[in-house]
């Protein structure tokens, strides 16, 4: 029986899981995408902490595309990571394809200084 995306999605995110964690000295990089918005937030597993968290709903990310939201928050979150003392990360894709929009907020996040 052929999985459902939703299914396929989470068994691969599982599988990324296991490997990708988020420590104090290198938290974790996680992205979701709706339909509509995008999410970043940088974790910490080992204390189960949030350092920080930006979304293309925040009032100060306006952008006519979703690609240009993306780039946006990529760029906000690499900034308030490094406002809280963070440089080095793990990117979680979260069973999302490094393509599109997870790819265009990756590329901004490091351009504007997080190392990953």
């Amino acid at each position: 029986m052929a999985l459902s995306k939703l299914e396929r999605r989470q068994r691969i995110k599982y599988r990324i899981r296991k490997i990708v964690t988020g420590t104090a000295a290198k938290p974790r990089l996680s992205v979701f995408r709706s339909n509509k918005e995008i999410y970043a937030q940088i974790i910490n597993d080992v204390d189960g902490v949030t350092i920080a968290s930006v979304s293309s709903r925040d009032k100060n990310i306006a952008s006519a595309t979703k690609a240009e939201a993306a780039a946006s928050v990529g760029k906000a979150i690499a900034e308030k990571a490094v406002k809280s003392g963070v440089e080095t990360i793990t990117f979680d894709r979260n069973g999302y394809l490094y393509h599109g929009r997870v790819k265009v907020l990756a590329d901004a996040a490091r351009e504007a200084g997080l190392k990953f």
